[in-house]
């Protein structure tokens, strides 16, 4: 998990997380072309992502894509925020069930 969080830390990697998000399967010439970085930063950059396994590679003949694999980020949701999210979640259902209790009450007084 720290490796994913040590990924996740730096600006240049989520930049190439969100390039495979908007087109997956670049090969590391396509990622420069999109990329305000030198391909020897990129290919470092993409080694750390690889390492925390956000990214993933297919050879195709001489040309080796890479793909983002969201799998760990759910990981993190599910560890950490979800359980966040649910407190919220919770308070809305509460508030569901008040508005229709007075909703029903209101009706049975009419």
């Amino acid at each position: 998990m720290d490796n994913l969080f040590k990924a996740l830390a730096d600006s240049s990697r989520r930049q190439l997380l969100d390039e495979l998000f908007i087109h997956n399967g670049q090969t590391l010439t396509e990622l420069c072309e999109h990329l305000d970085m030198t391909r020897q930063s990129i290919t470092k950059h993409l080694s750390i992502l690889e390492e925390a396994q956000l990214v993933v590679t297919e050879r195709q003949g001489r040309n080796k894509l890479h793909y983002l694999n969201a799998a760990p980020l759910g990981d993190i949701y599910d560890r950490w925020i979800s359980k966040f999210d649910q407190h919220r979640v919770n308070i809305l259902q509460q508030l569901k069930r008040n508005l229709e209790e007075d909703h029903d009450q209101s009706h049975d007084n009419n």
